[in-house]
């Protein structure tokens, strides 16, 4: 730690202190218990403490930051208050992130002041001693939407340099869980064929590429012609338009006719299937994350001996489906939890290699961080997006690019 006396008590956002330095304060986008609501209320700017380090942790100058779902739900304070479970009145979100090691515990080993590294969320309770995870900058207060944040070593990855800082910080946590879904989770096989649902969006545009550099082909599951074509360019093997099928959702209560409506539409979905495969079989592994409105129609459509690979429910946790469809076909549902560092790493080797690349749908300054939240909350945006930190403008990919930038003005 720098001396006090040489210790700057905050600079200005999208400019660096000297390499090592740390401001006693940082600028943050914060979430508070009595601002519950909609992004645009719940995050709001302050000055923070920067972070004090154990000896484990690392601090790292966020150059940029990735947007998720969780940052909403802390947010939202729903579907659970995340502040009670940290403990703190504030929280600061934001689980992706691409940066630069500024500080590293009395501990830490194989990273250094300076490294460029991305990050992925499966923070251990007890390092070294126990599996039992939290997800960083959900379950964590000391997220990415900051200008410093305080991460365990072992949760560093080092940053593919051809990557700008913004598409870096944009893939980690969508990433990293669809890897693990699908590659060590489901153990996809060379041959197979995937159903994706959601295939636009933030997971399912990995998966998609995830099931090319596999050999497996993917039915991309869309809801409009712009996502069919991102995915088709990422190598799907083709795709279907689900608002072509209105009644293929579940709801609860649907009546008798809304009930055949619905078993129709799963069977004509089915047939599409088999039209785009070339022959009269399902999918062989279902990539679920959608649950209640999609999974009944994920356990029909599986082929025998299928798999269906779940690690969230954003329709809903409680599903209803028909379980002859799996002893019968003997299907396998198997859950999945984001990543665990080796599984990461595996998985970021092959953006390393340029087999699986990010896919930045759109990018905000650090002053729109509520506002991007705030148009994933409606549904307005597809793919991956990230924000702007202590990057000055876009298209910056190394520190010595970012120092250049901020001397240029």
């Amino acid at each position: 730690m720098t001396h006090a006396k040489n210790r700057p008590s905050i600079v200005p956002v999208g400019t660096l202190p000297e390499l090592g330095v740390v401001p006693e304060k940082m600028h943050a986008f914060v979430i508070r218990p009595e601002r519950f609501g909609e992004p645009t209320k719940s995050f709001q700017h302050e000055e923070m403490p920067v972070w004090e380090l154990g000896p484990d942790e690392v601090l790292v100058q966020v150059m940029a930051a990735g947007v998720n779902y969780n940052g909403i739900w802390a947010g939202l304070g729903k579907p659970v208050n995340i502040l009670k479970g940290h403990g703190l009145d504030f929280h600061i979100a934001g689980s992706d992130a691409a940066g630069v090691v500024w500080q590293v515990g009395s501990a830490v080993r194989g990273w250094k002041v300076g490294d460029e590294v991305v990050l992925h969320c499966n923070h251990l309770i007890e390092p070294g001693a126990s599996e039992d995870q939290t997800i960083w900058g959900y379950e964590t207060p000391d997220g990415s939407f900051a200008q410093f944040t305080r991460v365990q070593a072992q949760q560093l990855l080092p940053k593919a340099p051809e990557l700008t800082w913004e598409a870096a910080a944009s893939y980690g946590l969508t990433y990293y869980t669809a890897h693990r879904m699908l590659i060590d989770r489901a153990e996809l096989q060379p041959g197979e064929d995937v159903l994706i649902w959601g295939a636009g969006g933030g997971l399912g545009v990995f998966a998609v590429q995830l099931c090319k550099v596999a050999g497996a082909r993917a039915i991309a599951v869309v809801s409009s012609d712009e996502k069919a074509e991102l995915a088709m360019e990422l190598g799907a093997h083709g795709v279907i338009n689900r608002k072509d099928f209105p009644k293929l959702q579940y709801k609860d209560g649907m009546s008798a006719d809304e009930t055949k409506a619905h078993q129709a539409d799963i069977k004509a979905f089915g047939k599409r299937i088999w039209e785009l495969l070339g022959e009269r079989k399902g999918p062989d592994v279902v990539f679920e994350h959608v649950g209640r409105a999609t999974f009944p129609a994920s356990v029909f459509l599986a082929n025998k001996f299928g798999r269906i690979v779940i690690c969230g429910a954003t329709t809903g946790f409680d599903l209803t489906f028909d379980v002859r469809h799996l002893w019968m076909r003997q299907k396998r549902i198997i859950g999945s939890h984001f990543a665990d560092a080796d599984s990461a790493g595996r998985a970021n080797r092959l953006v390393l290699q340029g087999k699986v690349h990010p896919v930045l749908t759109r990018m905000f300054t650090w002053d729109e961080i509520p506002h991007a939240h705030q148009l994933m909350y409606e549904n307005k945006l597809h793919g991956t997006v990230s924000c702007l930190v202590g990057a000055p403008k876009p298209g910056l990919k190394n520190l010595e690019e970012t120092r250049a930038a901020i001397a240029a003005g």
